[in-house]
């Protein structure tokens, strides 16, 4: 199978090239000096003689999007709906990479991949715009919502828990914002093996199972360094104002996942404790 991915120099792009070659698939990795997902004529010149195309580029600086919405949604609707374009008029199917911000993050149990989306930011908005054109362009893609990511291949918040975690005697982290701390090689691996399944027309969430708060998270990844977890501090958001609202409750559920008969991604915790030589150690 012949597969092009955008966003390839980001963190979860990395992973799903390096995925997608260690299966042996035909990979074409474009990075933003690749391909410019904007540009109408070069998206239609470059999607070609493909069978997938997985967008992973986005516009992902949450809080600089409440400032420059119109380039965010450039970025995170109409370079989508481009690619979206060009893979149904190359018959390849389409995987869209898309976001917890969706969702108003006020929910007490995890959103079910059909629930009402409702973005409270710019950056949100924007996203939710790019999963509709997606939809509108190409009846087969494939909507893959992650939140909470994290890797060896890029600025994340356990490599920067860490770090702190070795400059400090303690940290505070909020414990009024709950998800599912997700590596990137599984959203990788998750992605492939949607597609391998055959899996229906649709949105799908690609988070890890369970769900815990920052705070629970810093707690695992300072055990992970062998420290006290005690060194670790409860407060809450308040203590960190931000331009754009920070999704409370960002825990997505797995039910279109088990429908199409694709395993969802294991516990969050048993995940980071794989996960954690990796990306601590790079």
């Amino acid at each position: 199978m012949r597969w092009m991915v955008t966003g390839a120099a980001g963190m979860l792009g990395q992973d799903l090239d390096a995925a997608l070659r260690e299966a042996g698939e035909d990979v074409t990795a474009l990075g933003r000096d690749d391909l410019d997902i904007t540009d109408p004529a070069l998206v239609a010149r470059t999607v070609r003689d493909v069978d997938v195309v997985v967008n992973c580029a986005a516009w992902t600086a949450v809080d600089d999007a409440e400032d420059a919405e119109p380039a965010a949604f450039r970025l995170n609707a109409v370079g989508p709906q481009l690619l979206a374009r060009a893979a149904a008029a190359a018959g390849a199917r389409t995987v869209h990479v898309s976001t917890d911000y969706v969702f108003d993050g006020v929910a007490s149990e995890p959103y079910p991949a059909a629930a009402p989306i409702a973005p409270a930011s710019a950056y949100g908005r924007t996203k939710a715009a790019g999963e509709w054109a997606v939809r509108a362009e190409d009846p087969r893609a494939l909507i893959v919502r992650t939140a909470w990511l994290y890797g060896a291949g890029g600025k994340c918040f356990p490599r920067t828990m860490a770090r702190l975690a070795g400059e400090r005697d303690s940290l505070s982290v909020v414990t009024d914002q709950v998800g599912q701390p997700t590596w990137t090689r599984d959203v990788a691996d998750l992605i492939v093996r949607l597609v391998a399944a055959d899996a229906a027309p649709g949105t799908y969430h690609a988070t890890s199972s369970g769900q815990v708060s920052w705070h629970g998270f810093t707690r695992l990844i300072v055990e992970t360094l062998g420290k006290d977890p005690a060194m670790v501090g409860e407060t809450t958001a308040d203590a960190f104002p931000a331009k754009a609202p920070r999704p409370a409750y960002s825990v997505l559920g797995h039910d279109s996942l088990r429908a199409a008969g694709v395993e969802p991604i294991g516990a969050w915790d048993e995940r980071w404790r794989a996960a954690a030589p990796e990306v601590l150690g790079a």
